[in-house]
């Protein structure tokens, strides 16, 4: 099984750290955030690793090189100077992740979640994790009823947050066009057919979006 790690974003809420560092580059507990996610799939035997590249993707390159100081190996997905955001980004990714059903990890997030190659039930295309909704997203993303992911709309349900964490089937994207687009609207539109597990995660996760929240961070995994 392979994964694949959405490293390409500009980081823009991030700034001034984020001006010519690439986010996943940023530390915390004395590591990249990157690092750790690389770590944690390779502890579950996941080895082969796509990393996307936009923004400061040299920097992302030369840090990573071919992976093997993490026992596993890496290729990347250029996209050039504009990210293509997560939709277009896996889209344009693909070719490098072959036909079967990959994990895709967001690289600004940070996480103690237990990685493991899984398989998809026939008519899956995407398995979400979520996780209670933190203070910067109160209302949520998407509700979880008996392991399937339903709707943000649903009447009545309480939503969970997405933690940018899923396994997807390269099925999801087969109408897809090349470009850029997001991830969101493919999940709605899969979730509304039946076509989405889910899990909830309550762990250590943390959303890397702001510089409070990397120091913060940075102060919880020094102290583990």
């Amino acid at each position: 099984m392979r994964a694949l790690i959405l490293a390409a974003g500009r980081g823009e809420r991030m700034r001034p750290l984020t001006s010519n560092m690439p986010k996943p580059l940023l530390r915390a507990g004395g590591k990249p955030l990157i690092d750790w996610h690389i770590e944690a799939l390779a502890r579950a035997g996941i080895t082969e690793l796509v990393v996307n590249l936009s923004w400061q993707a040299a920097k992302l390159r030369d840090h990573l090189g071919d992976g093997s100081r993490h026992g596993v190996s890496l290729q990347f997905s250029e996209e050039g100077p504009e990210p293509l955001e997560t939709g277009g980004g896996i889209h344009h990714a693909l070719g490098l992740l072959g036909p079967e059903p990959f994990w895709v990890v967001n690289g600004d997030i940070s996480c103690d979640f237990s990685f493991a190659p899984r398989e998809l039930p026939p008519g899956t295309l995407a398995h979400l994790v979520l996780v209670p909704n933190p203070a910067h997203h109160p209302d949520g993303d998407f509700v979880l009823r008996d392991g399937r992911v339903i709707g943000a709309d649903t009447a009545d349900a309480a939503r969970l947050t997405f933690a940018g964490i899923s396994i997807l089937q390269p099925a999801l994207f087969s109408a897809a066009r090349p470009g850029r687009f997001p991830l969101a609207p493919l999940l709605r539109a899969a979730a509304e057919k039946g076509q989405v597990s889910g899990e909830f995660y309550k762990g250590r996760w943390t959303d890397v979006g702001t510089p409070e929240r990397l120091r913060q961070l940075d102060v919880e995994l020094k102290g583990c």
